[in-house]
């Protein structure tokens, strides 16, 4: 049992400039008697995905160092992550670790870490995580203090971190240094040029046969191929699009988008939002998602 205060809620956040690139996390700890802790992290070269994980990682650890016995409420903004932990992983496991495809899973040694914390913590201290999806960018107070502390330590700036835990309990980790390290330079991507869907086919018959409508069916379909293709490609190369490309090849508009804040899923694949060197620009990577 902790000598600590109770536990209210935790919030975790990832944060990556480029994705891959300089990425950072960051955890806010709230305590029942208002106290706050925050711990974050900084990785060379990393992927948006990846630090939304450790994050949840640093909270787990959190938990098992110092004893908590109660379960406790994760907050994140990643459904990548809830949805990995809560449903893909008895699927992997099942398979060897292998997708549906037969392809190895990403992010397996992330996965491991946060499999065995979270078995460890059920098991020796009873603690259950309550995985609780928050939407990013909202005003929700604890997520918007993570993506300041994950951005900050992704662009390697200085952010002062809360710490209600004297310096004896903390803990610590080698992400959560202060160790200088020079960012890789991120070239600024070129936008793609995204060709539009076919139009479907025009009937001119006013009834038309069941030949026709077959062929409409079939068109539309080889449209969507042809898009679930484009995606594919551009998450296999890793190539960035503007917003405008996105909402093509989603049909999402973009307003839609504002709604759905920097992280979400479309499809098989996670979207994440990256700012470009001049933060005027947004640019969008797909991840396949390997389930």
């Amino acid at each position: 049992m902790t000598d600590l205060p109770a536990i209210k809620a935790i919030y975790t956040d990832g944060a990556c400039s480029g994705n891959p690139g300089p990425g950072g996390w960051g955890t806010v700890i709230y305590f029942a008697n208002g106290g706050v802790h925050e711990l974050g992290g900084h990785a060379a070269g990393t992927t948006n995905n990846r630090m939304e994980m450790q994050a949840a990682i640093a909270a787990l650890q959190f938990l098992q160092q110092h004893d908590y016995d109660t379960s406790i409420e994760l907050n994140t903004d990643s459904k990548y992550l809830i949805q990995g932990i809560t449903q893909w992983m008895r699927g992997w496991k099942r398979k060897g670790w292998k997708t549906a495809a037969g392809k190895a899973v990403l992010n397996k040694d992330l996965w491991l870490t946060l499999d065995d914390l979270t078995q460890s913590l059920k098991s020796d201290q009873d603690v259950e995580i309550d995985w609780n999806y928050v939407k990013g960018h909202a005003g929700n107070v604890g997520n918007e203090r993570c993506d300041e502390i994950a951005r900050a330590f992704s662009h390697q700036r200085a952010i002062g971190l809360k710490k209600a835990v004297d310096n004896k309990a903390t803990v610590t980790s080698k992400s959560s240094s202060a160790e200088t390290v020079k960012p890789k330079e991120v070239a600024k991507p070129k936008p793609m040029t995204t060709a539009n869907p076919k139009k479907a086919i025009s009937v001119s018959n006013p009834d038309p046969t069941p030949s026709d409508m077959s062929e409409t069916r079939i068109t539309r379909v080889s449209n969507t191929l042809k898009l679930l293709q484009v995606a594919d490609e551009l998450a296999k190369q890793g190539y960035l699009i503007t917003t405008s490309e996105l909402v093509v090849l989603t049909g999402v508009s973009a307003s839609e988008l504002a709604k759905r804040g920097d992280d979400w899923t479309w499809r098989n694949w996670t979207v994440s939002c990256v700012s470009s060197e001049s933060d005027q620009e947004k640019f969008w990577q797909l991840e396949r998602i390997e389930g």
